[in-house]
């Protein structure tokens, strides 16, 4: 199988694998070539591939959608990092506190429009 992982802003990897290993919203699954295609969302977390020499290789990523169509696997995500697994557990943890800090700020805009629009009815009704 070919496995390419698409970043924003360039193809991160590009290489032939026998297996790989990811986890979803539902739990972790494994990718073989004789595989059903699918598309799957990932959670962030530590993705396994074997290349052809079948000696393990991780990555962490931030996330993401994986497609496999034929003999071809697609992953596209914000962010990922190759590594040890020592150090991609931190990267692990530093993208869920991103995806964490960023759900905080969009809670907090949408507290403030509801406060705003909330205000606005009550301007219209003193108004009218």
């Amino acid at each position: 199988m070919k496995l390419k992982v698409f970043l924003p802003t360039e193809i991160f990897l590009d290489i032939d694998v026998v297996k790989v290993v990811g986890e979803g919203p539902s739990g972790s699954f494994a990718i073989l070539p004789r595989h059903v295609d699918i598309a799957t969302a990932l959670v962030p977390g530590i993705m396994a591939y074997f290349p052809s020499n079948n000696q393990e290789q991780l990555m962490a990523v931030n996330g993401g959608i994986l497609v496999k169509q034929g003999e071809n696997l697609s992953l596209a995500t914000r962010m990922a990092v190759k590594g040890e697994l020592g150090s991609l557990m931190s990267a692990v943890e530093k993208f869920i506190s991103e995806v964490d800090e960023k759900e905080r700020k969009a809670r907090t805009a949408v507290a403030r429009m509801e406060a705003d629009l909330v205000r606005r009815f009550v301007e219209f009704g003193k108004n009218a």
